[in-house]
């Protein structure tokens, strides 16, 4: 008999195993983060993006003439959040855990300052402070994660990571206010993000047509004054698909992408 009851456990624990496993099976093959995830996790394309960008910022800061570096007080505006960190560990997480992003969770991998560079940014940066280029780095992270963010940034030796170059978001989500803040005192170099509010307010709040047209606008600027970093999990890009709704439910964002897309027939 207890032979028997000891069977019946070991079956009903395997099959409950099986189940769990199915369900995050399931819950992973579902969420629509899954394959941008991914794709920053593995894929060479994204680190070629990435290469590619600082390169093209490492030509510009050498392009520009000594005397200019030497007279002005040259600085680069950086957003922190896969512009030069990679918070891939913690989206990862998410999908695997079956929750969507929350403060308590992202803060709960913030305050570990565990998070890799993105390829490139430190050599790239370190060049720059070497030319006497001074780094600000514009975070929407909350001030309470400017500790923990500069350990992160000291630990992967980028440079200028102390207090007084980190301007995180305190009132406002914008970030015009804290980059005008700088530009009353640098000369400015170079801006790099991964989303288009890094570098000015017209993307903000804006529809997908009008975001594509204010784009349109800065065509000569991308590459130049302006170094965008890949991002495919997350940005002002997505808010606007949902008419920057965040009340709507997860079937009726389904049913907003599936309508944007664009087929040939």
């Amino acid at each position: 008999m207890k032979n028997l009851v000891l069977l019946i456990l070991l079956i009903t624990g395997s099959n409950l195993r099986a189940q769990d496993k199915d369900r995050t099976l399931n819950t992973v093959a579902n969420n629509p983060k899954t394959l941008p995830v991914l794709w920053q996790q593995t894929s060479a394309e994204y680190r070629a993006l990435c290469y590619q960008a600082f390169n093209l910022a490492a030509l510009r800061i050498n392009e520009i003439p000594e005397n200019i570096l030497k007279r002005a007080k040259p600085a680069i505006i950086t957003d922190i959040d896969e512009t030069i960190l990679d918070n891939t560990p913690e989206e990862a997480q998410l999908i695997l855990n079956g929750k969507w992003y929350n403060d308590k969770d992202w803060k709960a991998w913030t305050n570990i300052a565990s998070a890799r560079a993105v390829p490139g940014a430190v050599e790239f940066m370190q060049l720059a402070h070497s030319k006497g280029i001074s780094i600000f780095y514009i975070s929407n992270r909350d001030t309470s994660e400017i500790l923990s963010t500069v350990k992160n940034l000291k630990e992967l030796n980028f440079p200028d990571a102390d207090h007084s170059h980190m301007l995180f978001m305190s009132a406002s989500s914008s970030k015009e206010t804290r980059r005008q803040l700088i530009m009353n005192d640098y000369y400015i170099v170079l801006m790099l993000g991964d989303n288009l509010n890094d570098f000015t307010a017209a993307f903000e709040k804006n529809t997908i047509a009008g975001r594509s047209a204010e784009a349109d606008k800065l065509k000569d600027d991308w590459g130049n004054r302006f170094i965008v970093l890949p991002n495919s999990i997350y940005g002002e890009w997505e808010n606007a698909l949902y008419g920057y709704n965040r009340k709507l439910t997860f079937q009726q964002k389904d049913s907003i992408r599936v309508h944007l897309l664009k087929g040939y027939k």
